[in-house]
């Protein structure tokens, strides 16, 4: 009643003020709400982001085996709430833009979190494309004077151009004699990888390398040639890998018995999913991996993988596969390495030495502290951090250099170790899972303690650890090995393309190269010249800064890999 009564004292022009101030409020209300209204959709989403991450990250650590998820499956949730704040920096971005377009203050530009944008300088080698922006007038506005360039502002972006494909037509002209009129001349046909195939050397490759590096099973890789107007099915897909995997196998086979002939290699298995022909279910089939890695201690033979498909995970076959090996082994604690190898281990003159991984006796015990806390377990892997930290500073020195640091510092943190498990074993209940992580170390602790007594071995098998994850991404996307047949040409070639990467060249030029010499009749006493080692990357030159305001390299993929001479 009071405030209708000091209204109706206003006349009418303090009232049209009075309205005025009061829309200025409201829409400055409505603009204040919507900020904050904004804000609290960030914050929730990356409150949602955060839980996501946690309970993501305990599924994975203690829920059942059969629901834990990879790392890759992990992120999927992760990268839609990232996209989500990037869609919302957008709109920010967007609607600041407009309001400085407007002429209104900039105060969607205030302070803000750092973008995690992927800023850096772009590879040297990636061909460049150069535009050139010149003013409308080049006229001196005070003067009318001629300008001339005093410098310039470069900005770099990363684009791409589709892959494409292209029919290859070879023409053989035919010449005859028009005295002689059965004399013609044409020139012979070229050998071809598929005889009577369409298919090129680089196609085959591409192909290979979809489908055992970048995890694109065939069936997709056909709907990709659909998209582009040419319907292959997947039956031609599968026998073009199939003869390619024919062309390949005597590589294989070298890089294996190159690896066998190694004093120092790695193994260990892997389970891959096998479907068993008629039943419509699958089986478990094996990839026994073997590898070299000498650049940890100077060693002059090249790093190397092999995989070897078995249907199963008997002791024979370690038996089979390391007959002519003669050396060291690093390896974990199953049975057929230990057990299986019994013979060769108990030969001193050119046996086999067990190197065990000492990762695989500290993860037991990084279990046990993470499922109860136990200052026990928390202790083992401080001293676990002790000898690794030797490691760490003597990686990439020689043999001796390395030996002579361990007799000095990691030997004593060893031996402390032995007296110290051996006593809190004593203190403990022996059923409880960090007496068994300890009774696991005990009774494997002289081959766990083998690399103090030669400098060229290492303290686990990481080396075979790591050449076996890609397989298991491989896993995640095929599901499965189609046969035995299948699995045993998918061990032939990951073995090529993970030497390449080892060896760091880059495998679609390597297989198209090999296939080319190949199909011109390479001949096999000299296969090992198309070892992936013996490839390496070539160096290219800068692109030229020329006035054509344009780069125009060779775009060829085999100029990025050659034969070392």
């Amino acid at each position: 009643m009071r405030i209708r009564e000091q209204l109706s004292e206003l006349n009418k022009e303090e009232l049209i003020e009075l309205l005025i101030n009061a829309s200025c409020e409201a829409s400055s209300l409505k603009a204040e709400r919507d900020s904050y209204k904004d804000k609290l959709d960030r914050a929730n989403t990356e409150r949602d982001k955060l839980r996501a991450i946690i309970a993501k990250l305990q599924r994975h650590q203690f829920g059942r085996r059969s629901e834990r998820l990879s790392a890759d499956q992990l992120q999927l949730a992760l990268d839609d709430l990232t996209q989500t704040l990037a869609a919302m920096d957008a709109e920010a971005d967007a609607e600041a833009d407009k309001a400085s377009e407007s002429g209104e203050q900039k105060q969607a530009r205030k302070e803000r979190a750092p973008r995690n944008n992927n800023r850096g300088a772009l590879p040297e080698h990636l061909p460049r494309e150069h535009h050139f922006l010149e003013p409308e007038e080049k006229v001196c506005p005070c003067c009318n004077g001629a300008l001339h360039v005093i410098g310039e502002e470069t900005s770099e972006q990363l684009d791409k151009v589709p892959a494409t494909l292209k029919v290859i037509v070879t023409h053989r002209p035919k010449y005859g004699c028009r005295a002689c009129e059965g004399a013609v001349v044409q020139a012979p046909a070229p050998e071809r990888p598929i005889p009577g195939g369409m298919p090129t050397e680089g196609l085959l490759a591409s192909v290979v390398i979809d489908k055992y590096c970048d995890n694109t099973p065939l069936y997709r890789q056909a709907k990709r040639f659909e998209r582009e107007g040419v319907k292959l099915d997947r039956q031609t897909l599968c026998n073009w890998v199939g003869k390619v995997c024919f062309l390949l196998g005597p590589i294989y086979h070298y890089i294996l018995d190159d690896i066998l002939a190694s004093p120092v290699i790695f193994g260990d298995e892997t389970t891959v999913p096998v479907l068993e022909p008629g039943l419509g279910r699958t089986k478990t089939g094996y990839f026994w991996t073997y590898a070299r890695d000498e650049r940890p201690w100077q060693g002059d033979r090249p790093p190397a993988v092999a995989y070897i498909y078995e249907d199963n995970r008997r002791h024979h076959n370690a038996v089979d596969h390391l007959a002519r090996f003669r050396g060291i082994l690093h390896c974990d604690g199953y049975g057929a390495y230990d057990k299986g190898l019994r013979k060769r281990l108990a030969d001193d003159v050119g046996g086999i030495q067990l190197a065990q991984c000492n990762v695989h006796a500290r993860r037991n015990f990084y279990d046990v502290d993470k499922a109860t806390g136990s200052p026990i377990a928390a202790e083992a892997l401080r001293r676990y951090a002790e000898l690794y930290a030797v490691e760490e500073e003597i990686r990439g020195c020689a043999p001796e250099m390395r030996l002579r640091v361990r007799e000095k510092r990691s030997r004593p943190l060893m031996d402390a170790f032995e007296i110290w498990l051996k006593e809190q074993l004593e203190l403990i209940s022996g059923g409880s899972s960090l007496a068994k992580a300890i009774r696991y170390a005990l009774s494997r602790w002289p081959n766990l303690c083998r690399f103090l007594t030669d400098g060229r071995i290492e303290m686990d098998t990481n080396v075979v650890e790591r050449a076996i994850r890609p397989q298991k991404l491989t896993v995640r996307n095929a599901l499965f090995a189609g046969s035995d047949g299948g699995a045993e040409h998918w061990a032939m070639v990951a073995t090529i393309i993970e030497t390449c990467r080892l060896c760091g060249v880059e495998p679609f030029g390597y297989l198209r190269d090999v296939l080319i010499r190949i199909t011109n009749g390479h001949t096999i006493n000299r296969i090992g010249e198309l070892a992936p080692w013996h490839y390496r990357v070539a160096a290219k030159p800068n692109p030229p800064n020329d006035t054509a305001h344009i780069d125009t390299p060779d775009l060829d993929p085999l100029a990025d890999i050659i034969p070392a001479t």
